[in-house]
């Protein structure tokens, strides 16, 4: 097993030095750089302009300047400065990272935890009327954007008396100290999050439980597991439900990056101190380290997914060895 492990992280790391590469081209291509209208303002004097573009690095090749950047990260873990922020680019990701973590667990957990279930009783009561209203719900959840489905939350909570939505804390909350309150007051907004954000994937995890396990149950073998007398029950989270739910282990691994890069709209409207709109600030800055540190973050997040789905189907299904 750890050889396994080690062996993944060490076929990491080409993949990162590639992803990395890619990531320097994407954001050189596009037109103008950090401070293009500030440069061109008439009344900076072309003196200024060219001691701010030595200053940040600017005038430098762009092989040099993605050299100068690999080798800081490297040699000592620095991934650049926010020209727009003014600071380190790590502090900022740091600052972003841990709220980012709470929000996107927590909306792997609530998917999982009720999709998963929801999925296998539509499945083994096919045709009823709870399959015809979670499959409703299934096509609701897909089709409704996030973002707006956390437009209509918060106008639902305000229609119902509710003073504060959007952020995860009240304003009282906001940088104080941690106590019984504040995590209290933490559970009462994060609920809309959850579901605004995590209705989509609940939603398709959901579908494809019920379709997988619609197909293994006709498969022969579990056929042939009834015919020998044996409970329902086991013939179904024994057997059917164990290879009916590899594929969806599969898709874990997609599930980490999406919810910080894909949900960045949500995010926006929700108001959340999370990488996605820093993401989309730094974008619209042009702030080119802090874009490219945040691309690498996602496409590690990836590596990382796709890692623990691998070793969650070797304990999954015994047919799967890691040698």
């Amino acid at each position: 097993m750890m050889n396994y492990i080690l062996r993944r992280f060490l076929y990491m790391i080409p993949l990162m030095i590639l992803i990395s590469i890619l990531s320097f081209t994407v954001i050189k291509l596009q037109p103008g750089e950090f401070g293009s209208q500030y440069f061109s303002n008439p009344r900076v004097s072309p003196e200024t302009v060219e001691n701010l573009r030595a200053r940040l690095g600017l005038d430098q090749p762009a092989y040099m300047q993605y050299l100068t950047w690999v080798k800081g990260i490297i040699t000592e873990g620095d991934f650049g400065y926010s020209f727009a922020y003014k600071r380190p680019v790590a502090e900022l990701i740091w600052e972003r990272m841990g709220w980012t973590v709470v929000v996107a667990g927590s909306t792997i957990l609530f998917t999982w935890v009720l999709a998963i279930p929801i999925g296998i009783f539509s499945a083994t009561h096919k045709y009823s009327i709870f399959d015809y209203v979670f499959t409703f719900i299934g096509f609701i959840g897909i089709s409704v954007p996030n973002f707006f489905m956390a437009l209509l939350l918060m106008y639902l909570v305000l229609s119902m008396g509710g003073t504060e939505v959007g952020g995860l804390f009240s304003q009282q909350y906001i940088g104080a100290p941690w106590s019984i309150a504040k995590v209290i007051d933490l559970l009462k907004h994060i609920w809309i999050p959850l579901i605004a954000i995590g209705t989509a994937g609940m939603a398709g995890i959901l579908r494809q439980m019920r379709g997988n396990l619609l197909d293994i149950l006709g498969e022969q073998y579990v056929q042939t597991a009834r015919a020998k007398g044996l409970n329902e029950n086991v013939v179904i989270y024994k057997h059917a439900v164990r290879n009916a739910i590899n594929p969806l282990i599969s898709m874990f691994g997609m599930q980490l990056p999406k919810l910080i890069s894909g949900t960045i709209i949500s995010a926006i409207v929700l108001n959340l101190p999370t990488m996605g709109p820093f993401f989309y600030d730094a974008l619209i800055n042009q702030d080119q380290y802090l874009v490219m540190t945040f691309l690498m973050f996602s496409a590690f997040m990836m590596l990382i997914g796709n890692l623990i789905a691998d070793l969650l189907l070797a304990l999954v299904d015994p047919r799967i060895r890691l040698d």
